[in-house]
């Protein structure tokens, strides 16, 4: 069941009425409004409708969709980042991201607000402790908390153990939509050439003309980033690998870092059938969406006779 059958589920408990029902009436509400609102905007729609106020309400991880403004979740932090330091458009100031997790799944949690970040730095937040969560904003599949955001420390217990594993929903390429993060069986139609970069050696971070910014001057390691574009009958969608998971296309490091072994493989990766796993996110550059693959597998065919057994 995905994010937004849970929550669909969810609004169907809180105000009586009977899943299909709840559905009826999401999809109403986007013919209603020309279809110019997701299911899950509708469905935030819907229960305000019906007397819910979901910004008030506290959901379990796997009930949060994209679009929500005012999240509020319990949860366990399951991994803090180091706190990093930015500067772009002219903006500068600090960022802290955070696993945080229940017994139905996990969430990217991502703190721009220097008191919050200032937790972190203060050891106040810190793994393995239980936090509540309010007023987050949902983008891209992760709960970004501003400053009219709250997280502070519970007293309360989760029940039963947290998902520390990365969820991944079943997804056709048809119904993908930014913020998702999927697992779906494609197929390979274009591949294109590998562009290169250098990161530091000792904190993986870009690295520029030798120099990171926080450990300065290094001697940086080669990477590689590969596009592709995936179809599964359903839909295409552009696609990117990152390092060690374009090995797993069975590239070697010399085919992937000379462009003319590179062409020589290249044909043979056309056609190619397999399962895809990682996260859909926005491209405001190109105004599409993006699929950032993680992990990649072979198809099991024992599995899938036994699959087609089921539905026969």
């Amino acid at each position: 069941m995905d994010n937004y059958a849970k929550l669909v589920e969810r609004i169907s408990k809180l105000s009586g009425l009977g899943v299909e029902e709840i559905e009826r009436k999401v999809e109403a509400k986007k013919a209603k409004l020309s279809g110019l609102i997701s299911k899950e905007g509708a469905a935030q729609i819907v229960a305000a409708e019906e007397g819910i106020n979901l910004d008030r309400e506290r959901l379990k991880i796997s009930e949060l969709v994209q679009g929500m403004k005012r999240a509020n979740i319990l949860g366990k932090i399951i991994e803090i980042f180091p706190v990093r330091e930015f500067n772009k458009n002219g903006r500068s100031g600090k960022v802290v991201n955070m696993m945080v997790a229940d017994e139905s799944s996990n969430v990217k949690v991502v703190l721009w607000d220097t008191n919050h970040i200032a937790l972190v730095e203060q050891g106040k937040l810190n793994k393995g402790e239980i936090v509540e969560i309010s007023n987050g904003n949902i983008r891209n599949g992760e709960l970004h908390l501003s400053s009219f955001s709250d997280i502070k420390l519970s007293k309360e217990n989760i029940e039963g153990a947290v998902i520390t594993e990365k969820v991944f929903e079943i997804k056709k390429l048809g119904e993908v939509k930014p913020g998702q993060s999927l697992k779906t069986r494609a197929t390979i139609v274009q591949v294109f050439e590998p562009r290169y970069f250098e990161v530091c050696p000792e904190c993986g971070k870009k690295a520029t003309d030798g120099e990171c910014k926080i450990h300065g001057k290094v001697i940086p390691k080669a990477r590689a980033l590969l596009n592709l574009v995936l179809d599964d009958g359903t839909g295409y969608i552009r696609s990117v690998l990152f390092g060690a998971t374009i090995n797993k296309l069975g590239l070697s490091d010399e085919e992937i870092f000379s462009l003319e072994k590179f062409a020589e493989k290249r044909n043979s990766l056309l056609g190619e059938e397999k399962i895809f796993a990682g996260s859909a996110r926005s491209n405001a550059v190109f105004n599409t969406t993006e699929f950032n693959i993680e992990s990649l597998e072979e198809i099991n065919l024992d599995i899938l006779i036994k699959e087609l057994e089921t539905k026969i």
